[in-house]
């Protein structure tokens, strides 16, 4: 039974990619395929899992480690539905007009290079799941065409995750090797930020040469304030206050967590109890604005996709739990030994699978003594572990929420971004190899 496990993590992976071919929703198939990953780890009882004590049932062994994925999963999944809560009360207040009428051009190049700029600093600030939400539904404003939507939305996660990897707080991975001490804040960010430049930098030249002409706006659905064919639109004063409370909210989260030590989605949770007090508030007695409560906002999240999220990340930790990753980045340590192409291969892996245990396994492979902190190994895996993911679309959080929100389709980004995120994913190892080896 030891080779079922990933068997059925590659068939669920394969029936995810088929999605519409075989018209079968995502959900569906990552759901199946994490309950099966699990129920074929407890039901193998001559199967030793790493961590089990001489005599330890394997079904106690399980449950136990089923509950502590569970806990890590848990904090991703109420972070993900408070973020999109919070951005769908902001557009069902119209918050996001206020930034896209602001928005003149139509060039799609233009916009291609601002939208991407924008996102790779503000994860870096955010993180790039959390930008992706925003960044996502501010295209929705911007851009009709659902090819055109989908393009600028797969260039909102290559950017988000370059940006996310040169700061300490911009992804899950930077912050597990800033608080584990393998880097540090000015150190990542030096070395670090070059390489992400040209990871982005690279796709988006590319796409230029060939993906031009002007964005088609989306009509004015009635212009009724909230943009959802809301028709008793909010006032300005509402609009602005949601949408500064709203980015508030967001922004506080690293805040909160570097004082309170908490993890971030109760940072989050804070900003929409915040939100929520507010709006009631505001629209408590009109009985016609019972659209723009927290309530009805919360009946317009894509609740299939936060499903998606918890079968995938099931899978994978069914995965870690088994011991398949470690063994894994043994096998590839003993074969190759090389800091370069070991931290190649992880970033190409996590394109597949979380990038949070493969970055955890390397941190339990090589002790400090081994690395001490700000070594090239460390800097580069923050770099590969944190970009590899833009390679295949469910490969990281932020491609993971963005294909919820906006619908893309896998296949789709396989074939028309895919090549792209990989052409930018090595030139930021190449300019990390040029810069700390050559130079």
């Amino acid at each position: 039974m030891y080779l079922f496990i990933p068997a059925v993590f590659l068939i669920g992976y394969a029936l995810i990619a088929l999605e519409h071919p075989l018209r079968l929703d995502k959900s569906a198939s990552a759901i199946l395929a994490g309950v099966l990953c699990w129920a074929l780890l407890a039901l193998d009882s001559g199967f030793f899992l790493p961590g089990a004590a001489a005599g330890e049932s394997t079904t106690h062994v399980v449950e136990h480690s089923l509950l502590e994925h569970l806990a890590d999963i848990s904090s991703i999944l109420f972070f993900l539905l408070s973020a999109m809560t919070i951005v769908e009360l902001i557009d069902a207040h119209s918050g996001f007009s206020i930034i896209t009428d602001k928005v003149k051009s139509t060039s799609k190049v233009s916009l291609l290079w601002g939208m991407s700029f924008l996102t790779f600093f503000l994860s870096a600030i955010l993180d790039n799941l959390t930008t992706a939400i925003v960044m996502s539904a501010l295209l929705r404003k911007l851009v009709k065409d659902k090819e055109d939507l989908w393009f600028f939305a797969s260039m909102i996660v290559v950017a988000a995750n370059a940006g996310g990897a040169w700061s300490p707080i911009g992804d899950v991975t930077t912050i597990m090797l800033w608080i584990g001490g393998q880097v540090t804040t000015v150190n990542i960010i030096r070395e670090v930020f070059l390489p992400s430049v040209a990871n982005l930098i690279v796709p988006l030249g590319v796409a230029s040469l060939y993906f031009r002409g002007q964005v088609q706006r989306p009509e004015a659905e009635a212009e009724t304030a909230n943009g959802n064919g809301n028709s008793h639109p909010v006032t300005v004063f509402e609009q602005r206050l949601i949408l500064f409370l709203g980015v508030g909210a967001l922004l506080f989260v690293p805040v909160f967590k570097n004082y309170t030590h908490l993890p971030p989605f109760m940072g989050i949770l804070f900003g929409l109890g915040i939100l929520w007090v507010v709006t009631e508030f505001l629209h408590g007695g009109k009985i016609h604005r019972s659209e723009q409560k927290v309530v009805a906002v919360l009946r317009r999240i894509d609740v299939p996709s936060v499903l998606f999220f918890l079968g995938i990340l099931l899978a994978v930790a069914a995965l870690q739990t088994g011991g398949y990753l470690s063994q894994l980045a043994t096998a590839m340590d003993r074969a190759f030994g090389n800091v370069y192409i070991i931290n190649i291969l992880i970033g190409l892996l996590s394109a597949v699978v979380d990038n949070v245990p493969l970055v955890a396994g390397a941190m339990g492979m090589y002790p400090l003594s081994t690395f001490p902190p700000d070594h090239d190994f460390w800097e580069l895996l923050a770099y590969c572990a944190g970009t590899g993911g833009s390679i295949l679309i469910i490969g990281s959080a932020a491609g993971v929420a963005t294909m919820g929100i906006l619908k893309i389709d896998f296949l789709w980004y396989l074939k028309r971004m895919s090549l792209l995120a990989l052409l930018g994913y090595f030139a930021g190892v190449g300019v990390y190899y040029l810069v700390n080896v050559v130079l």
